[in-house]
């Protein structure tokens, strides 16, 4: 099948990418608005773009045309946290991805459990075996439809200390949860190792 990317509307395009670039790792937001209510979201756009310093990217869309929650307190704030999903965090993260309203807090509302940061204004999920308190960076806004990467430097990693296995994270512990098409997530599964070149 040939797909001319022209003639289709960002909906259709979403699905298609979402269901090309798979698995998608998931970045579990936590910011503050300016009110003092925490916003939890997760996002499936998320990757690391430098070691050091440490930096994440995110990307974030709009929704007709308004900046997410997310964003909006990012940009307010210029700090926030990437928490990792885990197999037993999964059915939280999922649920935290519902329309809320910006005066809703999906953490009180979904009974998740919070830890303050040390170094940024929002909270940390406590239950999430990885904690990256960030900065921000910078943003580039792509598309017509208003996507922003937003990059964030991290200053504080949390990382509990059950996942560590001689001074490496240890995947299998972890336990991460991976984003495909639609409602659709992904566990690790078989783990392939291949001698090489990667660190």
């Amino acid at each position: 099948m040939r797909i001319d990317p022209a003639g289709m509307d960002a909906a259709q395009l979403y699905k298609l990418l979402t269901g090309i670039v798979v698995p998608r790792p998931i970045a579990w937001v936590t910011t503050v608005g300016a009110d003092g209510v925490v916003n939890a979201a997760p996002f499936s756009a998320f990757t690391f773009v430098s070691n050091k310093p440490p930096m994440i990217l995110i990307s974030v869309g709009r929704i007709d045309g308004r900046r997410k929650d997310t964003s909006r307190n990012i940009f307010a704030a210029k700090s926030f946290v990437v928490n990792i999903v885990s197999e037993a965090l999964l059915p939280l993260a999922h649920a935290s991805s519902a329309p809320y309203a910006p005066h809703e807090s999906e953490t009180e509302i979904l009974g998740i459990e919070l830890a303050p940061s040390e170094r940024v204004r929002a909270p940390r999920i406590a239950r999430s075996l990885v904690q990256m308190e960030c900065v921000l960076h910078s943003s580039v806004e792509y598309g017509s439809e208003g996507s922003e990467a937003i990059v964030g430097e991290v200053v504080c990693f949390h990382v509990d200390d059950a996942i560590i296995d001689n001074g490496k994270i240890d995947q299998r512990r972890l336990a991460p949860v991976a984003r495909l098409g639609g409602p659709t997530y992904a566990t690790l599964g078989e783990l392939l190792n291949m001698p090489g070149y990667f660190g």
